[in-house]
């Protein structure tokens, strides 16, 4: 079993993030995801800083892959995509169906992000046959639903095409719109939002009105409210996935990272906290801890 690190989700200032990625240089992670996936605004890095960080990640033993954004809305956005798509060293993680068509027309391999949603055994054969190495599952669905589709026999003869890849640390990336919500929640129009996501490292909080945490504002992307924590599921997993990711948190990534690789085989279960949920991978309610 390997572990990754996810793209950093949130909007962070360059000199964070550049810290942050010596540190991952640094650290026992397998497998690092790079790019902006959210908001094509945010322009703290461009893809020149990108693949500058890439090679440096791969010459510290890292496998690399690069990540496309999940929502496309504008010709610039596309030439952006293309950039990576041509980028001629790094897989690409497509998280939007016009990068797996860029992708196949090269004859390029990719990993298909979970906003893919690749929902059946039907749907996986067909990535695989467009050039899909490893997928990450959709978020919301459980282990035994993964289970379920691997042993069906029109995956048998290809099972040893791809690897297969469960989000398993952070706030799960539910859904993505056109309207910014993050510059909603302060009365800003998307176009005039003055990249008020940065003020957010974390994301902004919304909660119900008996003060439950229901979601986290990430700019057009909404998050789940609780942190979903799968570090106690890991030894189920075995067999059945081949990399687990974590999500970049603002803090105590690695302290997590080094919680998981202790636990790989259940002998160091961990105490979830009041605002983690394991729900969906045990087929529960989504906010549930099993």
């Amino acid at each position: 079993m390997q572990f990754s690190l996810g793209p950093v989700l949130y909007f962070w200032p360059k000199a964070q993030i550049l810290q942050f990625y010596r540190e991952v240089a640094a650290s026992d992670i397998d497998i690092v995801y790079l790019g902006e996936t959210v908001c094509s605004k945010r322009r703290e890095l461009k893809f020149e800083d990108y693949f500058a960080l890439a090679q440096m990640l791969r010459d510290a033993g890292k496998q690399v892959c690069l990540s496309s954004m999940t929502l496309y809305e504008a010709p610039g956005e596309l030439r952006e995509l293309r950039k990576y798509v041509d980028n001629g060293e790094f897989l690409i993680e497509a998280n939007d169906v016009g990068a797996i068509s860029m992708l196949q027309d090269q004859g390029l391999p990719f990993v298909a992000g979970a906003a893919i949603n690749c929902y059946n055994q039907h749907a996986l054969r067909r990535l695989v046959s467009m050039g899909l190495t490893r997928w990450v599952v959709p978020v919301e669905l459980s282990g035994q639903w993964l289970c379920d589709v691997l042993s069906q026999s029109i995956i048998s003869d290809i099972r040893d095409c791809f690897s297969t890849e469960v989000f398993a640390l952070g706030h799960l990336p539910l859904a993505w719109s056109g309207r910014c919500f993050t510059a909603r929640s302060e009365n800003r129009s998307k176009d005039q939002c003055e990249l008020c996501c940065i003020k957010y490292p974390k994301g902004r909080e919304v909660t119900s009105q008996d003060g439950s945490q229901v979601f986290v504002l990430n700019g057009i992307q909404t998050q789940s409210g609780y942190r979903y924590n799968l570090v106690n599921q890991l030894s189920a997993m075995q067999g059945l996935v081949d990399i687990v990711r974590l999500s970049p948190q603002q803090t105590g990534t690695f302290d997590w990272l080094a919680k998981f690789k202790a636990n790989v085989d259940g002998k160091a279960p961990q105490q979830l906290g009041n605002s983690d949920s394991n729900g969906y991978w045990l087929n529960l309610a989504g906010m549930a801890t099993g």
